[in-house]
């Protein structure tokens, strides 16, 4: 396992000759940079009772960037050698042509550091991470007798970036992630259920394998599932939702975050195109992006473009103000780069993408809001989701919810799915909880067949006249 930092001017490559391939690359563009990865990432799994999977997983490469107008050239390689970036060099050439493009500006630097450097895999040992798991299935079986399935797992990866701009300017960064996930399956009188929780960030596993943490994590696995036991089918027809705070926000991404990403309303295919400066959600709905949040998943120093990141207005008092933009995209819309440029890895061309994208709070105690709730339901947990962007159309599933009536909590409800767009939700918005949070550390976001970790976030909010599909009528 490799413990020295990624350098890769330092051991593989010869920064001055890199520096002038790519200037070679750039002649003619507007923008493009040289974008070296090294990743590393080991997960552990503990199913049924025995250890089920242990992967480690490294790779490294680099991807070349030529970009001009709305073409982009991309060329990407698993080999970090001068050759292999030549060829590449000629290669993403080909797509910008010859002509009279004039480089960008560069990106301001940052010093900051929102996370540790240390590499979380280090940070226990093979076995210690083993007896956590086979505890965490021991313990979750204590709790209840009707558990006849616990799986586990950990997981900790670490990405190291080195970005080289035409400028000369090299930018790094060394990104930690930890995850501890809890799933239990549940079985009385012949139903059985299933419950999960887990979570971590941009940390080292210390906390994570604290058993004050997982055994919280076990509890509320064990907790949502034994809720499952007893619910009932779930109603269909349009009602007004209250949603729960935290990760319900999930919704939020989906419905309204990718609207707001720059390269749909350049191209006009966003339901929110066009709309700048106009009112597009209820008084007092504040929507936010913020990849500058210490240690949390969908956080970045810096973009995959060297663009520091940043905390990002898109709806304020229900006005959209913002979008979240790339180089690329802020450039043909005459803004500036909000730090939202996000790859995959070295095999992807950046986009536009979200880091943690969530809703501010408001003054509404959360038990009253579910006590104004006449006949609906209240949606604590979710599952997956899909969404429409051109439309903004999405139908969400619940993991975890309830009927309510006269404001009375009653019986928890299953196959709810919650069905709408996101530009009507946002203006149907009626009360916002004074409880804002954000979600525990356990999202990723695909957008063009790339997969990036983000956070989400939200107040109990209720949304009149949502249709719920469920069960029975």
């Amino acid at each position: 396992m490799p413990d020295t930092p990624f350098r890769p001017f330092d051991t593989l490559l010869d920064e001055g000759r890199s520096l002038a391939q790519l200037r070679t690359a750039l002649d003619g563009a507007e923008d493009g940079e040289l974008f070296l990865e090294r990743r590393r990432s080991e997960m552990l799994m503990f199913d049924d009772g025995r250890a089920k999977t242990a992967s480690y997983d490294a790779s490294e490469g680099f991807g070349l960037r030529a970009v001009r107008g709305e073409v982009a050239g991309y060329a990407h390689s698993t080999e970090i050698s001068e050759s292999a970036i030549a060829r590449a060099s000629e290669t993403a050439r080909l797509a910008v042509g010859d002509g009279g493009g004039t480089l960008a500006d560069p990106p301001r630097h940052t010093n900051r550091r929102l996370y540790t450097d240390a590499d979380p895999i280090a940070g226990a040992s093979f076995p210690v991470k083993l007896d956590t798991l086979r505890e965490i299935d021991a313990f979750a079986r204590e709790l209840d007798p009707r558990v006849v399935q616990v799986t586990a797992s950990i997981a900790a990866s670490l990405q190291e970036i080195t970005i080289l701009r035409p400028d000369g300017v090299t930018v790094s960064d060394t990104r930690p992630m930890t995850r501890v996930n809890v799933s239990v399956i549940v079985e009385d009188a012949g139903r059985r259920e299933a419950g999960t929780a887990g979570g971590g960030g941009r940390l080292g596993l210390d906390g994570l394998l604290d058993p004050a943490d997982w055994q919280a994590k076990t509890r509320e696995a064990l907790r949502i599932a034994t809720v499952n036991l007893s619910a009932e089918p779930a109603p269909a027809g349009v009602m007004d939702i209250v949603l729960g705070p935290g990760w319900p926000g999930i919704l939020l991404h989906e419905a309204i975050g990718h609207g707001l990403e720059g390269d749909f309303n350049r191209k006009g295919s966003s339901a929110f195109a066009g709309l700048m400066g106009q009112r597009i959600a209820s008084p007092g709905v504040t929507v936010l992006d913020d990849g500058t949040i210490p240690d949390r998943r969908g956080s970045i120093t810096v973009d995959d473009e060297g663009t520091p990141s940043a905390k990002n207005v898109l709806i304020e008092d229900g006005i959209l103000v913002g979008y979240m933009q790339d180089r690329q995209n802020a450039r043909l819309m005459g803004v500036e780069p909000t730090g939202n440029g996000r790859r995959e890895s070295y095999a992807h061309a950046p986009m536009p993408r979200m880091t943690n994208t969530y809703m501010l709070g408001g003054d509404a105690d959360p038990s009253a809001i579910v006590g104004d709730l006449k006949d609906g339901i209240w949606a604590v947990g979710f599952g997956g989701g899909q969404v429409d962007i051109t439309n903004g159309k999405f139908v969400f599933s619940c993991t975890e919810a309830y009927r309510v009536k006269n404001g009375k909590v009653g019986a928890p409800v299953k196959g709810a799915t919650l069905i709408g767009d996101g530009a009507t939700a946002l203006m149907n918005i009626r009360a916002l909880g004074n409880d804002m949070a954000l979600d525990p550390g356990m999202g990723n976001c695909g957008k063009a067949g790339q997969w990036v970790p983000v956070g989400v976030g939200q107040p109990t909010v209720m949304i009149g006249g949502l249709t719920v599909g469920g069960a029975a009528a």
